[in-house]
């Protein structure tokens, strides 16, 4: 069930406490674990969204996968969430703070997905490119394997995406073959 309004609208009240105590990077920090466990752990999710398990159970759960990791802001964020029912929307909430975060402090996310783990060499020189190309904006490079696309590169900045990949010549090269465009030219 998600609500992108309700997740930013949240995310958004955590980010304004959380500059107004001077806690942001804590809570980041708390929040980054939390994305990170709700994506690494489909089981958790599960239980925050289910209509069975009940409150003092869920808080309980919460607590011993997190407990001590957690700052008090963010453990009472995420009791409040609990209180109000709003547990199920915890994954979306956590997004909707770091992108809120980012847009904040303008940084910008590049995602580079490749076939094999790139070199160091190339990550330098696309944020290099990325940096120049965003009016010196802090760029974040987001790298991804997918050995699907077969070589080359896919770059995905802000709204734009730059398709390098061999996956995508090689549909290029079948389209032309499919449309024969040659043959129809020669009757």
């Amino acid at each position: 069930m998600q609500n992108p309004r309700l997740a930013a609208r949240y995310a958004k009240s955590l980010l304004d406490i959380a500059l107004e105590q001077n806690q942001v990077d804590a809570t980041l920090n708390d929040i980054r674990l939390l994305d990170k466990v709700s994506m690494d752990s489909r089981d958790f999710v599960n239980v925050l969204r289910s209509p069975i398990i009940n409150a003092d159970k869920k808080q309980a759960i919460i607590e011993a996968v997190l407990g001590s990791k957690l700052a008090p802001l963010t453990k009472a964020f995420v009791t409040l969430l609990v209180k109000k029912g709003r547990e199920g929307n915890l994954p979306e909430i956590a997004k909707a703070f770091i992108n809120q975060y980012k847009e904040m402090k303008g940084i910008k996310t590049v995602k580079l997905t490749t076939a094999v783990p790139a070199s160091d060499a190339l990550k330098n020189k696309i944020l290099e490119r990325a940096t120049a190309s965003l009016n010196n904006a802090q760029v974040e490079l987001l790298e991804t394997v997918n050995p699907d696309i077969l070589g080359g590169f896919v770059l995905e900045m802000d709204d734009k995406l730059f398709d390098a990949s061999i996956r995508r010549d090689l549909n290029d090269v079948r389209n032309q073959f499919l449309n024969n465009i040659y043959v129809s030219q020669i009757r």
